[in-house]
């Protein structure tokens, strides 16, 4: 176990929040780093438990993505063997269900005014009114070789600045992702931010300065970020609360990976929520799915209207079918990047004593993160 709501065991380098009004430190304060360049890599890193907790209360997120495609420009061919089809627009592509990130010359998304940062985008965090955050982790990764080559020195930093705040510098605190293959420079970071999100609350959140490269190739760019928030909530369902995370490629090798989430007994007319959070999936590219079983009958395949059973990981940004999540920009088509919740209702056979989810593709090359899962522990 690497987290729990009783003790913490971090792999690596422990993060540092620099901000010019104080936050609250946790009970248990990790030593700070002086520079992201010092956090360690892997080029795979399976996945594990990152926290786990039975309590009153759910799970929230809040994402966004920080490339697009260029509105300006010309549209040329990368290679002859790549060759744009159709050359749609940007702006039909940034609402289009099949356009993908390598058809397009991409460029960053910076919605603040700070001329410092050349990346920013926002998303909102909604935590229920009454309830106690437990844990908040911030995930940020994406391809750093498009039109450009972007060092790696740079993959453990990014900053936040909660609603209403400043930028606070985050470091990475556990092992980093990185891997070159496909064509790709892949990575993805993350760090522990309880004490920020506890403190702040709900709205919306600015992610500035991912390390991200902007241009064109084959392979495509994509970069973005979620957090991922448990809370704690008197009142509300007892919970089995768990987080996952890692850095595993699915693609002409290797084409599926299974997590067992371990015993979780499924009560009589549970509910439950799957987060999934990936990069690179294409929309339009068939054979990408998501099943779960409990132990029990056969395991169910889990789809809605924002992400179709045989293309789940669609550069969408997705709440149980629903794309209306408050962030900006708010793009239908995130061009690389998924960040999706997905109802698990229809996928909870009673009396399963377990939780195994099994992520396949058929095409399409993904880089896989995060897992969250809500699942009713008694009804």
């Amino acid at each position: 176990m690497r987290e729990s709501a009783v003790h913490a065991v971090r792999r690596g380098l422990l993060y540092a929040l620099t901000a010019t009004a104080s936050v609250t430190a946790a009970a248990v304060t990790p030593p700070s780093v002086s520079s992201a360049a010092s956090a360690e890599e892997g080029a795979r890193i399976p996945f594990g438990e990152r926290y786990h907790a039975v309590q009153h209360g759910g799970i929230v997120r809040a994402a966004n993505s920080a490339i697009t495609c260029r509105t300006t420009g010309t549209f040329t061919p990368v290679t002859p063997a790549v060759t744009p089809a159709g050359a749609a627009a940007c702006d039909a592509a940034r609402d289009s269900a099949t356009a993908s990130n390598d058809r397009y010359d991409m460029f960053y998304t910076d919605l603040d005014k700070d001329p410092n940062t050349y990346n920013s985008t926002r998303g909102e965090l909604r935590v229920p009114a009454g309830a106690k955050v437990s844990y908040a982790r911030l995930y940020w990764g994406g391809n750093l070789r498009v039109g450009e080559q972007k060092p790696p020195k740079d993959n453990g930093r990014v900053l936040v600045a909660e609603p209403g705040g400043a930028y606070k510098e985050v470091l990475s605190d556990t092992l980093i992702g990185h891997r070159t293959a496909g064509g790709a420079d892949a990575y993805q970071a993350s760090a522990d931010i309880t004490p920020l999100v506890r403190s702040a609350g709900s709205g919306m959140y600015t992610v500035a300065q991912i390390n991200v490269a902007m241009g064109r190739t084959a392979a495509g760019a994509w970069g973005g970020w979620t957090m991922v928030v448990a809370y704690e909530r008197p009142g509300d369902p007892l919970r089995h609360l768990a987080v996952w995370d890692g850095f595993e490629a699915l693609d002409g090798r290797h084409r599926e990976l299974r997590v067992g989430f371990g015993g979780l007994p499924t009560p009589a007319r549970a509910t439950g929520s799957l987060g999934i959070v990936a990069y690179d999936g294409d929309p339009g590219i068939r054979g990408d799915s998501v099943t779960v079983g409990t132990g029990r009958g056969n395991a169910r395949s889990i789809a809605d209207r924002s992400n179709p059973a045989d293309d789940v990981l669609n550069s969408s940004i997705a709440n149980t079918g629903s794309n209306l999540i408050k962030r900006q920009p708010a793009y239908r088509n995130t061009l690389g990047y998924d960040s999706d919740v997905f109802d698990l209702r229809e996928a909870l056979v009673p009396g399963g004593d377990t939780m195994n989810v099994s992520i396949r593709t058929g095409r399409d090359s993904i880089w896989l993160g995060a897992l969250f899962l809500a699942v009713d522990a008694r009804r």
